[in-house]
């Protein structure tokens, strides 16, 4: 099996190809949103969401039980079993995906008029439909090279389908949509559809290159079914809700007297500010794509200690990167939105969800911790419970607050499932977080975030901000000279 890079060099080669493939991702956003409007925007993240919805009810969580059974094996020094593990993955995904795609291909005429609210996207519908089992397969590989800690190879594919899937959709867009926005639609359908399939082709003959052995047959079905299908339950349920919740919002924000355009609205929380939100989570997509595999590897091999090390750091390094990036969002709100998107209101959202980066970063590199450790069941239930809770309040909010209920109901839910998340991973790990730490990191961030209010310019704000707040935590003791010879050790650690 070729080479495996340290998992900081990992983390690190995942960071930076996913900040630009996000930073891509953003701006190919903007573009989008300047020819079809907001309310396009809105149309196309309708579509999108049923899209999600079909596409992660085709993968059944085979792409994390593909990773985690592979880094498994590798970690009981087991490598030749792989292909056992691919296989009964590969055949697990074909099933599910041909019956999910099956389904959305049938039944797209009643899903665009009863649930998007525009027969206009049947086509678009279908398209998604077409190109679900190569998704779905595609998810299949991609996890395999990440539990392998294949990780150069897989930036390299990656890059390659994000240009793909680019080129095909603006020549599309270009020279057949226009501004129609259901044309718009089914040229990024398309789009993903070609990057998928080259990304698919390319992984497969790369394993081929490979010259796996031919172990003993490995029955896999047990531990396929009992990795694959919790995550496939929560998943499914969170993804259906979530379905639910996009296709209710309009409507429901329809019934609040002060919302002029209700797809507008949905369209700049969920097309323009919720790109930008994300988009610095891009620094920390590598430290949580790498702790499923892992962790697991921990696991399988019995090191204890290795898994209380990465669960303090993990955790720190969130919590004080998510201080970071809130507090600059918070300052650049608007300067930012109406740089990119031309809106003041857009600039308002994101002020109000820039507050939650801190317990959403945070969040983020649990659930992939909780994962990594086989704690699937515990991920389902609280799932399960926050999605249907988000409903609810949506519900009944926002007819009565509109946006602002949304921004509520997102703040509860979020928070509850969070607190759920971290309890369940210190009790595994016997861990214990000092409250100390995150409440002076708080402190810190107001202080700071006071202190830059009186700063003119949003560039000079944030670099004001990074550099009060860097000198607030120094003088707190949350950084010291140890964390400094910690990075430099990491960075030219053989």
């Amino acid at each position: 099996m070729p080479k495996k890079l340290p998992i900081f060099y990992s983390a690190l080669l995942l960071t930076v190809v996913n900040l630009l493939l996000r930073l891509v991702g953003t701006s190919f956003q903007v573009y989008l949103s300047s020819r079809i409007g907001a309310e396009g925007i809105g149309l196309l993240q309708l579509v999108m969401s049923v899209g999600s919805m079909a596409m992660v009810a085709g993968m059944a969580g085979i792409r994390t039980a593909t990773m985690y059974l592979t880094a498994e094996q590798i970690g009981k020094k087991r490598p030749e079993n792989v292909t056992w593990v691919l296989s009964g993955c590969i055949a697990y995904s074909v099933i599910c995906s041909a019956a999910v795609g099956g389904a959305v291909y049938i039944f797209a005429p009643q899903i665009a008029k009863s649930w998007i609210g525009n027969p206009e996207t049947v086509s678009s519908l279908r398209l998604f439909a077409a190109f679900l089992p190569i998704s779905c397969l595609t998810g299949v590989m991609v996890g395999y090279f990440t539990g392998a800690n294949r990780i150069g190879t897989l930036a390299a594919v990656e890059v390659a389908e994000q240009f793909c899937c680019m080129v095909c959709t603006i020549m599309l867009l270009s020279l057949w949509a226009g501004h129609d926005a259901a044309r718009s639609c089914q040229a990024v359908v398309m789009g993903s559809g070609m990057g998928a399939c080259l990304t698919l082709v390319s992984l497969v003959v790369l394993r081929v290159l490979e010259h796996p052995k031919q172990p003993k047959r490995l029955p896999v079905a047990r531990q396929l079914t009992q990795t694959a299908i919790p995550l496939a339950l929560a998943d499914d349920l969170r993804t259906g809700i979530s379905t639910v919740e996009n296709l209710m919002v309009p409507k429901r924000l329809a019934l609040y007297s002060g919302s002029l355009s209700p797809l507008a609205a949905f369209g700049t929380v969920c097309g323009m500010v919720f790109p930008i939100l994300t988009f610095p989570m891009a620094i920390l997509f590598g430290l949580t794509e790498l702790l499923i595999p892992e962790l697991a590897r921990c696991r399988a091999a019995g090191s204890t200690e290795r898994i209380n090390y990465l669960v303090k750091k993990s955790l720190r390094v969130a919590l004080l990167y998510g201080t970071l990036c809130g507090g600059i969002l918070f300052l650049t709100a608007d300067d930012l939105c109406l740089s990119l998107y031309k809106s003041k209101e857009a600039g308002t959202y994101l002020r109000w969800f820039s507050l939650l980066a801190v317990m959403l970063y945070c969040d983020g590199v649990t659930d992939a911790m909780i994962k990594g450790l086989g704690e699937q069941k515990a991920s389902v239930r609280y799932n399960i419970l926050t999605n249907t809770m988000d409903v609810t309040f949506l519900y009944f909010l926002l007819p009565k607050y509109g946006i602002f209920g949304y921004f509520l109901s997102f703040l509860v839910t979020h928070v509850i499932n969070f607190c759920f998340s971290l309890r369940r991973l210190l009790r595994i790990t016997v861990q214990r977080i000092p409250l100390r730490i995150p409440l002076l990191t708080l402190v810190a961030a107001i202080l700071a975030l006071w202190i830059c209010h009186f700063v003119t310019g949003a560039v000079f704000r944030a670099a004001a901000y990074v550099i009060i707040l860097l000198c607030l935590l120094f003088l707190m003791r949350i950084l010291s000279r140890e964390d400094i010879r910690w990075i430099k050790g990491l960075i030219y650690k053989k």
